[in-house]
């Protein structure tokens, strides 16, 4: 089939790629030209295990292509992905300005063949209607400066299109993975046509084509209406974000009561009903997607007059629980003013360059307000040089200098190359050998066989 997907950030690159990884014929569009450039010579802009070998194999079968030209990606497409950013603003609210861009640009260069609008962005409910009468302003404004200023005929007539929301459900770090191996795809829509191309689309991945488990039985297809699938993906969001600020107030019961948070969540995790994903305490969740979708839908409860108190607390312990670490920081080592701590991984989550709302930002802030000085080392961002969005803070090359005179080391980020560290030459290295780890993912036995003090959350 014919894709075109517009806008190549995580899930745009991701779904492109992946697309014309299973025989699709796809077109990504961005507005970006150096950005465009750096696609076509196989290079990918972001961090993503395994995306750069399949655009690479997609641009040299002819499958996958970039441009600018949202016109040529709008006349390619039998399928159009809307796939832009929405950042949250200083509301909660989301930001759709980007998305009204795109589907007014594709209305402009619709003709009378039909075409699928997908949202792929994580839009505000009641969305898809919106794009569509976005869709019909761009057409409409088409048709006036053709008539040299003067709409002839219905607006909209000579065009044939249905919108879609195929909710995206991608990790970072395991986007590709996802890609081929989801728990499920969701489909919004009124329209028998348009959800029966959605579903020829998808074919391959529902059989499990290039699924690493290729026994496991089809992937199930959600299908549903506009509405639903936009609430799908947000209430996921929420749950999730919501798991884990529950564990990390049970975490917070435990540091003073004197329990393992570690047990406590084995414990937990294995009655059916609650499961063991997502009950790993620590220091909070943060990166591009709960923030701004759990923001969201709270906006979206007040516009409707509900208050969404449950997922209020969520956000309001997740804030808390980013400085969790800084109290232990100073229950160590008192006064932090003229002290030196150290980050071990600035980005959100492991396997990812993404620095968006990472608990590391505010930490560092902090810590700087008191007086410390700062110094982190990340297996990406130290490799890559990026210092955008960075400041207070040194960025080392590697663990030892990080470690270097240090009071403290704080592990912000549970990358796997952190359980393997030479943490005995390490704790050699510093003023105070303590650790704070904020993942509770390290091996406190070794820690302390190294010389390490070793603090957990909730342990």
């Amino acid at each position: 089939m014919r894709v075109c997907v517009i806008g190549t950030g995580y899930v745009g690159l991701v779904t492109g790629a992946c697309l014309s990884h299973v025989g699709h014929h796809v077109i990504c569009v961005d507005n970006n030209e150096e950005k465009v450039k750096l696609m076509k010579s196989g290079q990918t802009p972001i961090y993503e295990p395994g995306l750069s070998e399949i655009m690479q194999s997609g641009i040299q079968s002819g499958l996958l292509e970039f441009t600018s030209d949202l016109k040529a990606g709008v006349e390619h497409g039998e399928i159009l992905f809307i796939a832009v950013g929405t950042p949250a603003m200083p509301n909660g609210e989301s930001d759709t300005r980007y998305v009204e861009a795109v589907a007014r640009g594709i209305g402009a260069n619709l003709t009378k063949d039909y075409k699928v609008i997908v949202n792929k962005s994580t839009v505000p409910i009641g969305s898809g209607d919106w794009v569509r009468m976005i869709a019909l302003d761009g057409v409409k404004e088409r048709q006036a400066v053709g008539a040299g200023g003067s709409t002839i005929g219905t607006p909209g007539a000579e065009v044939d299109f249905e919108v879609v929301s195929n909710p995206e459900f991608l990790r970072e770090g395991s986007a590709v993975y996802d890609s081929f191996n989801p728990d499920r795809i969701v489909l919004g829509s009124n329209s028998k046509r348009a959800i029966e191309l959605m579903q020829r689309l998808y074919e391959p991945i529902v059989r499990r084509d290039k699924a690493e488990n290729k026994s496991l039985p089809p992937v199930p297809v959600v299908v549903t209406d506009l509405s639903s699938a936009e609430m799908i993906k947000y209430a996921a969001n929420a749950f999730l974000a919501t798991k884990i600020s529950f564990i990390n107030e049970v975490a917070n019961i435990c540091d003073r009561v004197g329990a393992d948070v570690t047990q406590v969540a084995k414990g937990i995790g294995l009655d059916s009903r609650i499961g063991n994903k997502f009950l790993q305490a620590g220091i909070g969740w943060g990166g591009s997607c709960f923030p701004k979708d759990v923001s969201a839908l709270i906006h979206t409860a007040d516009d409707y007059g509900y208050e969404a108190q449950l997922m209020k607390s969520a956000v309001s312990v997740n804030e808390r629980q980013k400085l969790i670490t800084l109290e232990k920081l100073q229950h160590e080592l008192k006064i932090l003013k003229g002290k030196v701590v150290g980050l071990l991984g600035l980005t959100f989550k492991p396997d990812t360059d993404d620095l968006r709302d990472a608990p590391s930002l505010q930490l560092i802030e902090q810590l700087n307000r008191l007086g410390a000085k700062v110094k982190a080392y990340d297996p990406i961002i130290s490799q890559t040089g990026m210092r955008h969005g960075l400041s207070g803070v040194i960025v080392e090359t590697d663990p030892e200098r990080l470690a270097d005179g240090c009071d403290a080391l704080v592990l912000v980020t549970d990358w796997r190359q952190f359980q393997e560290l030479d943490y005995t030459n390490m704790a050699k290295l510093m003023a105070h050998p303590v650790i704070i780890d904020g993942r509770n993912c390290l091996d406190k036995a070794a820690l302390e066989a190294a010389g390490f003090r070793y603090v957990g959350i909730g342990r």
